[in-house]
């Protein structure tokens, strides 16, 4: 179920935490056009089966953000593989870029979603 449905810029983050639609969520989140949800990805970073419901409303997408927290890490190899099969893009960045270009993808009325890891500290 949709922690809020439809799809909303996200406002800002904090330590472990989003902003949106006046809310703050603790966690991973996934915004997608149906809404922003929870989202558990693996402890040892995002797996295919993890991007489930994205891949589920995938006619509604033509680029997906993936954060990756506070810094830059490169998703599994076999993430990589299950969007270039789906031909569907995949760009990786740290959470505030991502955060960042997806309110501005989203302001242009472009076709995006969001897979975005909290900030787990800030400095």
């Amino acid at each position: 179920m949709a922690r809020y449905p439809g799809q909303v810029p996200i406002d800002g983050y904090g330590e472990n935490l989003f902003h949106f639609a006046g809310m703050a969520h603790a966690g991973a989140i996934l915004a997608l056009p149906s809404g922003i949800y929870d989202w558990s990805p693996a402890e040892e970073g995002p797996r295919p089966a993890d991007f489930a419901a994205l891949f589920a409303e995938m006619a509604a997408i033509d680029i997906v953000l993936l954060g990756t927290g506070v810094g830059l890490r490169p998703p599994a190899a076999e993430v990589r593989r299950a969007f270039a099969e789906r031909a569907l893009a995949l760009d990786v960045m740290a959470s505030p870029a991502a955060l960042s270009t997806y309110n501005l993808l989203l302001a242009e009325r472009r076709r995006v979603a969001a897979a975005l890891l909290p900030v787990a500290r800030l400095t």
